[in-house]
């Protein structure tokens, strides 16, 4: 019969991650690789242009260049761990290294959930208000902004390792998960974890609709000012930059709200580990290619930069 071990006396867990086929193993590494390396090249990219590039050193790209980092930060504290997991065949992690995965993940997603609600009230500014546009966004504003987006991470994360790791853990340490993501490791525990679970759908939940709030009236107010634009080039302009941004939080919200504000999130681990990893490696992958990549900006600064790198 199973009994409590006091959670001090822990030392590894076991991340049973996907499958125990080799084949399909080696399958997932290469897949992990090659979304991986990515991710870095295009947003290390991304961060370089907008870095050397003094017409695109504005509040939109300021965010943007921000953002690019979380996604570097956001999946790093995941996939390396996963490509070694899967190559190597060792699925252990460390009880400090489960707390440290979770702690760190919890920190990059909730923030990127305010970033992405700042950057929507970003381009709320920019278009309704374009003549004030610089004044109101200005670069102590926008470095207020990040550094309140940074601060509700951190709180997120205290509340959600601190929490989880203060549960005790049964003789199974086996996490079905490819990494130390909070409802996965509160199901091993021994403990009652009705609190754990109330706490996560509460707190995760606010986060998500509150954040969820923002842009749906930002949004609501920008559509309303485009429509009033005479101009069908101007119309396009204000509507391009949109989408992306819409695009971007749709897959954001979407994925974060199955994980971690409805009830179910704690049931499907089969389910929670695809969403896992579209939201840990696909978004980050994808996230440049949407917002910056697609922009004419960009591109140009892009052309610029690699002219001087030829001569």
């Amino acid at each position: 019969m199973n009994h409590k071990v006091n959670q001090t006396n822990v030392s590894y867990f076991i991340l049973l991650g996907f499958t125990t086929t080799s084949e399909l193993q080696i399958l997932l590494f290469a897949l992990f690789l090659i979304a991986y390396l990515m991710i870095l090249m295009e947003n290390l990219i991304i961060i370089s242009v907008i870095w050397v590039n003094n017409n695109l050193h504005n509040p939109m790209y300021f965010f943007l260049k921000n953002l690019s980092f979380l996604d570097i930060c956001y999946s790093s504290v995941i996939t390396p761990k996963a490509m070694l997991s899967f190559i190597t065949g060792n699925k252990t992690i460390s009880y400090r290294g489960c707390a440290t995965q979770m702690f760190f993940f919890s920190l990059f997603g909730t923030t990127e959930a305010f970033f992405l609600a700042v950057m929507a009230y970003d381009r709320f500014i920019a278009i309704c208000s374009p003549l004030l546009y610089h004044i109101i966004m200005s670069k102590k504003r926008c470095a207020c902004l990040l550094s309140i987006s940074y601060f509700f991470g951190c709180i997120n994360c205290c509340i959600q390792t601190g929490f989880t790791f203060s549960l005790s853990f049964c003789d199974s340490l086996v996490i079905d998960h490819f990494f130390c993501d909070v409802p996965a490791v509160m199901k091993i525990s021994c403990s009652a974890t009705f609190v754990n679970e109330f706490v996560l759908l509460s707190v995760c939940g606010f986060i998500i609709v509150t954040t969820a709030i923002v842009v749906v009236i930002s949004y609501v107010y920008i559509i309303s000012t485009i429509i009033n634009i005479p101009s069908v080039k101007g119309k396009q302009k204000a509507f391009s930059t949109c989408t992306s941004h819409l695009m971007a939080v749709s897959l954001f919200f979407g994925t974060v709200f199955f994980m971690y504000a409805q009830p179910g999130a704690l049931s499907s681990p089969n389910q929670g580990k695809v969403v896992s990893m579209f939201y840990t490696v696909v978004i980050p992958m994808l996230n440049p290619i949407i917002y910056s990549l697609r922009n004419r900006e960009v591109k140009e600064a892009l052309r610029r930069q690699l002219r001087k790198i030829d001569t």
